[in-house]
């Protein structure tokens, strides 16, 4: 029996025993929860820790603690009420609750007591207004009398109070006692008040009359004391007895101070107009402008003479009369003055038809005057409306016709016949702009364009940007005809610049896709030159001024431009694919030098294709050697046709060379020259190379590697080009050049190897260690233990932080989501329950229809 009891004991639940005992039973983990981290080695003596995980339980854990705070706190993330418990000593637990309850009791007290504010009006402190309190102000016990203004205003008598306001009783049975004590019949109620009414009336005018009596006396006394005054001596202050002295003069500054003290502040000016209403106003200075020179054109041609009808009877006598010619009467010498009037009205009359035609001379002269300048390429901003005033026909002016007028006339026709439109409507069609500015001065083309502009402003129509952005192709192509006529006109595409600069400020992203498409156009005819030839020449002179557009139009300084960059690949291409054959090539590459570094002038960007292709030059410029020291590239050669093409061995002509500029109209074929004129070309194009050089020299100083890069040229300056006879010009260009060379810091160290420490001799002696402690760095002191302990807590604990956080950005995303959804979920079903009710009610209806349309 015992055996079995025990057995029977010993198969009771953990969970009773323990819940026997009163603590809580621990639950069994999940079998399929529990994470065991095995050991590669099991090491004896060392202590293993988290070699069983719950990861689920942790993960449950750590969304609980979540759910309670940052769940918490993103819901109340836009809540600003929060309650607080500030009564005193709630939260310690050092009181008992005699003394909280004792300590609160004397704070109440001490509230009470203390003066919080001078401002709070309802604590116990009695305020007063001129010594009166303002709680007796306050019970109106002082009735104000508007009609006295004595020290006793606004009090009533005693007896007219007691008969107004009630106690009146005990005054009239005192008046009717005194009445009947004199034997007199007593009076009524009427009678007394009256009587009371009288009284104190007669009172104030009393009162009133001592006041003006006051009043009387005291300005009586006033002007006997002025009197008395002037008669009692006088004593002067200390300060005039002493003799004055003479103020000193103002210093110049302190003049200055003051007068800048009472210099006139700036005026406020008129409102800056908007671009919009500059345009409008321009276009309407114009329409007036064409308008005034229609009107004169027509009133001249219909003034014409037309012979008319005579009959016998006529006496010659038809005039028009315009105003009222009648003349003041006056007498010289006892004769009236006619002949002096006549002669003034005959001049009057020649000069109002002279200055008709002058003012329209000079309306157009000012016109042209205004475009001629370098930098001005606008209309004169002229007052229209006095312009109309003076050409219209001046009321009281008399006009008779006769040949007089017949010249005038026919001037003032040619004048009008022969001035620009001041109206443009924007071109179609390139052959219509072309119409429009053929055969015509430049100054006159430039008043065409801009007056296109000004009259199609985008702000003025809806259509008249896309009018503009067509214009500013048809000038680019306008512009590549001039560059490919003979000779080309460089000065009309000098000053059409401006307009196409104007243009692409109005639409940059049209301009650029006009200028990419036709250096895009230029590109594939070279590419298809080389497919086909294996070479192809330089271009005209149109894509060169293209190229040169693109530049000035468009920033060159960023580091990528949809129109820049690609001009810049062009211009590399150039360099290095289009052989060097004729002095017309020199100079077309010395133009693409230029651009190139007008291009890089502000970004310093540094370009191989510039460096090779000057060095080129220099070396047809020189005698061939059979030792070069440097390296050539395409598209030059060393030896060959070609290679000696700016070579002058002539001295003659290189004594009378005289260094200037390269015209640009060379490079689309310069004329017949002659020998001499030849080398003067070859001359100058070697100059121009120099120049370049020395250019290059200055922007490129600053890279590192600027003595590799400048090697060969100096090679060629110094061992090639000096033993030429070239003018003294050039040898001192060559000379500065090479100096500016030398000139230039060095800023880089060149590599060299590290010299390596000697290798000592091996040393049999032992090295004693000092064991520190088992497991720990040996070799190291406390501090920098402590150190790298620190350092490990530091990297443990920052992981450890980033791990939460990115934690808990996904829980608050996971709740995010949620709300979305639920949201979504509710409105999904308001949209369901309102469709149903809206099906319902159709089908309602619908039946509803179907019953009145059996019936």
């Amino acid at each position: 029996m015992g055996k079995s009891k025990s057995a029977g004991a010993r198969r009771k639940p953990p969970g009773a025993q323990a819940g026997a005992r009163g603590v809580k039973a621990k639950p069994n983990p999940n079998p399929f929860e529990v994470k065991v981290n095995k050991q590669k080695f099991q090491i004896l003596g060392r202590k293993t820790r988290h070699d069983v995980g719950l990861p689920g339980v942790s993960r449950a854990r750590a969304i609980k603690k979540r759910t309670q705070t940052l769940l918490k706190e993103y819901k109340d993330r836009n809540k600003s009420n929060v309650f607080k418990d500030k009564r005193f000593g709630e939260y310690n637990s050092n009181l008992s609750p005699e003394e909280k309850m004792m300590k609160r009791f004397a704070l109440e007290q001490q509230r009470h007591h203390e003066k919080k504010s001078i401002y709070n009006l309802n604590e116990d402190e009695e305020l007063t207004h001129y010594g009166q309190s303002l709680a007796d102000i306050e019970k109106l016990n002082d009735i104000v009398d508007s009609d006295s203004d004595t020290e006793e205003r606004g009090t009533l008598s005693a007896e007219l109070t007691a008969a107004h306001f009630g106690g009146g009783g005990g005054l009239l049975n005192k008046t009717a006692s005194q009445q009947s004590e004199e034997g007199d019949k007593a009076k009524s109620r009427k009678e007394l008040i009256e009587e009371l009414i009288a009284k104190s009336k007669q009172e104030k005018r009393e009162r009133q009359a001592q006041r003006e009596n006051a009043l009387e006396l005291t300005e009586k006394l006033d002007q006997d004391w002025k009197e008395i005054q002037t008669l009692l001596p006088h004593k002067t202050p200390k300060s005039e007895n002493k003799e004055k002295k003479e103020k000193p003069k103002p210093d110049a500054y302190d003049v200055m101070v003051r007068e800048l003290g009472f210099e006139m502040k700036a005026q406020p000016s008129d409102r800056m107009k908007t671009e919009e209403e500059l345009a409008k106003e321009e276009q309407e200075r114009l329409k007036k402008l064409e308008r005034r020179k229609m009107q004169i054109f027509f009133a001249n041609t219909s003034n014409r003479e037309v012979p008319k009808h005579m009959s016998a009877d006529d006496l010659s006598d038809g005039f028009i009369l315009d105003r009222d010619d009648r003349r003041l009467l006056s007498y010289k010498d006892g004769k009236m003055n006619i002949e002096e009037d006549v002669k003034e009205e005959g001049s009057r009359e020649a000069g109002s038809s002279e200055s008709e035609g002058e003012e329209e001379q000079d309306s157009s002269g000012e016109d042209m005057e205004q475009s001629d300048g370098p930098e001005s390429h606008s209309d004169l901003d002229s007052n229209v409306e006095s312009e109309e005033d003076s050409e219209s026909p001046k009321k009281g002016q008399l006009q008779t016709p006769g040949k007089r007028r017949a010249g005038s006339d026919q001037n003032t026709r040619a004048t009008a016949r022969a001035e620009l439109p001041y109206t443009f409507a924007a071109p179609e069609s390139y052959e219509e702009l072309k119409s429009l500015l053929s055969r015509r001065s430049v100054n006159e083309q430039l008043l065409v364009v801009e007056r296109i502009q000004k009259c199609n402003h985008p702000s003025l129509a809806e259509g008249n940007k896309a009018k503009l952005e067509k214009l500013f192709g048809f000038l680019l192509e306008y512009i590549g005809d001039l560059a490919t006529g003979d000779p080309p006109d460089l000065e009309v595409i000098d000053k059409l610049v401006v307009q196409l600069y104007n243009l692409c400020q109005l639409f940059p992203e049209a301009a650029s896709d006009a200028v990419r498409f036709v250096l895009r156009d230029a590109m594939h005819e070279m590419e298809a030159v080389l497919e086909t030839k294996g070479r192809a020449a330089f271009p005209g002179l149109d894509v060169l001024i293209y190229l040169k557009i693109a530049g000035i139009l468009f920033p060159t300084s960023d580091f990528w431009h949809p129109v820049v960059t690609p001009a810049l690949v062009c211009m590399s291409q150039l360099l290095t694919k289009c052989p060097v054959l004729s002095l017309q090539d020199v100079v077309k590459g010395l133009f693409v030098c230029c651009l190139f570094l007008e291009y890089v002038s502000l970004s310093q960007r540094f370009v191989p294709e510039l460096v090779n292709f000057l060095l080129g030059i220099l070396h047809i410029a020189a005698p061939n050697k059979p030792a070069l020291g440097y390296a050539l590239v395409h598209p030059f050669r060393a030896h060959g046709k070609n290679s000696e093409l700016l070579l002058v061995s002539n001295r003659e002509d290189a004594a009378t060379w005289q260094r200037r500029r390269l015209p640009l109209h060379w490079a689309s074929g310069p004329k017949a020259q002659t020998e001499t004129e030849t080398n003067h070309t070859r001359l100058s194009c070697l100059a121009v190379c120099l120049a370049l050089v020395k250019r290059c020299v200055l922007l490129y100083g600053a890279l590192p590697s600027f003595r590799d890069i400048m090697k060969p040229l100096q090679v060629a300056l110094m061992e090639h080009l000096t033993d030429c006879n070239h003018p003294q010009d050039l040898q001192e260009l060559c000379q500065s050049t090479l100096a500016d060379v030398e000139n230039q810091k060095q800023c880089y160290r060149p590599l060299v190897c590290e010299k390596s420490k000697p290798v000592p001799l091996k040393l049999f002696t032992p090295r004693l260690v000092k064991v520190l402690e088992f497991g720990r760095k040996q070799g190291s002191t406390k501090e920098e233990q402590e150190r790298r302990r620190l350092i490990h807590k530091h990297r443990r604990e920052f992981k450890g932080a980033v791990r939460e956080i990115r934690k808990d950005n996904q829980f608050l995303a996971r709740m995010q989501l949620s709300e979305t959804m639920e949201r979504d979920a509710e409105r999904k079903r308001k949209v369901k329950q309102l469709f149903n009710s809206l099906a319902t009610q159709e089908g309602e209806w619908k039946a509803l229809k179907r019953k009145k349309f059996k019936k």
